[in-house]
């Protein structure tokens, strides 16, 4: 069988040159440029890596003009839907959902894990009490490679999937210890009788020794819609392909660098308003907005091209139809608002936002739908959680793809150290 090739022609010299097509299981077919500069003596030029496949890959699969989103081949929908977190993030460590048998073990084993060595517990003392969790939860989470130095050398599948769900288990305690630093709190330990998302709740909330205010039958005020969807919002961010921090936790791992310090530059990564701040920057702006009657001028700026002012949570890079994370967020924020009684003037300003731009020609013509951080920021206000610990939340949920992206990363025969090239325009 005759292999597929693309011809590129150079006018200037009438040289052509041929290159192989590559085919996916899903989604566009690739040209490999990786012999393009040995043939022609020039670089291609991508600013963005808008049209560049920079590795191949098993974990997950966008298509953004059909809005669809897949970890290992299961669409979210399902993942989100009818299986809790733990399931998915035994599928991307694993390229299988879990047998009952198999979650319980799995979930009793990060329970475990989910404790910090006293040495890191005594480092977070030495940071400003109103230092930013995220650059607190990246510091925190370079330190780990200190504790853990052996997982510099790790090979094995057994040793892989240690290290792996270490790290996976001892995030959620991080990020709860690096907000309670963040405002003097004493830290509270994990309790190892409540599950992943529940512990995080706890350990936000809970007061010295364990205690949390109870609620009018004497049980702790965690509810299970909170679980729920909390535990729905780690799922959707549980991996992204090969977005910014993705690809900065690759790049890291082309190095040969720890695998933990892989996973702190990601969480830099994550921290700009551009990728996992943006979450808060919709909150920012729904409180500057202030109320519902101000929604129609906003509008009116968000689409003056005379004006700077844009629209937060509308549109994505990679998603022209409807964001599939956003969908589901949207559904439980209806159920939110039902079950929690919930009417606060940032949903009401949401809501007459989404109602305007889903109907407006302006941003349907230019596909401008509400996207994940849109919804998130609105139930994560919901839901209790300090605008400060947006970001680290989507941590929480987007550590076990970054560590799948490392772990397949560091199986690739014949891997390279990622070594863009430029363009140079200097004197």
């Amino acid at each position: 069988m005759v292999k597929p090739t693309i011809t590129i022609r150079d006018n200037s010299t009438d040289k052509e040159y041929e290159f192989n097509i590559l085919e996916g299981t899903r989604g566009p077919k690739v040209v490999d440029i990786s012999s393009f500069y040995g043939q022609t003596g020039m670089f291609t030029y991508d600013p963005g890596y808008t049209s560049t496949a920079s590795c191949t890959s098993e974990v997950t699969f966008i298509d953004g003009d059909k809005g669809e989103l897949r970890y290992r081949g299961v669409e979210i929908e399902e993942l989100a839907t009818n299986h809790e977190y733990l399931e998915s993030v035994y599928l991307l460590l694993n390229s299988k959902l879990p047998t009952k048998e198999e979650l319980q073990d799995f979930d009793l084993e990060l329970r475990h894990r989910s404790f910090l060595h006293q040495g890191l517990n005594d480092l977070f003392i030495a940071f400003p009490s109103n230092s930013h969790p995220m650059a607190t939860l990246s510091a925190a989470t370079a330190a780990l490679s200190t504790f853990y130095f052996s997982h510099l050398d790790v090979c094995t599948e057994e040793e892989l999937q240690v290290m792996a769900r270490r790290i996976i288990a001892k995030m959620p305690t991080i990020a709860a210890y690096a907000y309670r630093t963040s405002i003097g709190a004493p830290f509270i330990q994990p309790d190892i009788d409540r599950g992943f998302t529940e512990n995080f709740l706890y350990m936000m909330r809970a007061y010295p020794g364990g205690k949390m205010h109870r609620g009018i039958n004497g049980e702790d005020v965690i509810r299970d819609i909170e679980i729920k969807a909390l535990d729905t919002i780690f799922t959707l961010h549980a991996d992204h392909e090969q977005n910014a921090s993705t690809t900065s936790v690759r790049n890291v791992a082309s190095t040969g660098a720890h695998p933990y310090v892989a996973i702190s530059s990601g969480i830099s990564a994550l921290w700009g308003s551009a990728h996992g701040g943006a979450n808060e920057s919709v909150i920012e702006q729904l409180e500057m907005i202030g109320h519902v009657d101000n929604v129609d001028a906003f509008i009116a700026r968000a689409k003056d091209p005379e004006d700077d002012f844009r629209l937060m949570g509308f549109g994505h890079r990679v998603y022209k139809n409807f964001d599939p994370r956003a969908r589901i967020l949207k559904e439980l924020q209806v159920q939110l608002q039902y079950e929690l009684k919930l009417d606060s003037h940032l949903m009401q300003i949401a809501s007459k936002i989404e109602e305007i731009a889903l109907n407006d020609e302006y941003f349907v013509s230019r596909k401008l739908y509400p996207n994940i951080d849109f919804y998130s920021g609105v139930i994560l206000t919901a839901l209790k959680i300090p605008i400060s610990m947006f970001t680290p939340v989507f941590v929480i949920g987007r550590t076990v793809g970054w560590i799948t992206q490392w772990m397949e990363f560091k199986k690739t025969k014949g891997a390279k150290i990622a070594r863009p090239r430029q363009l140079y325009v200097g004197k």
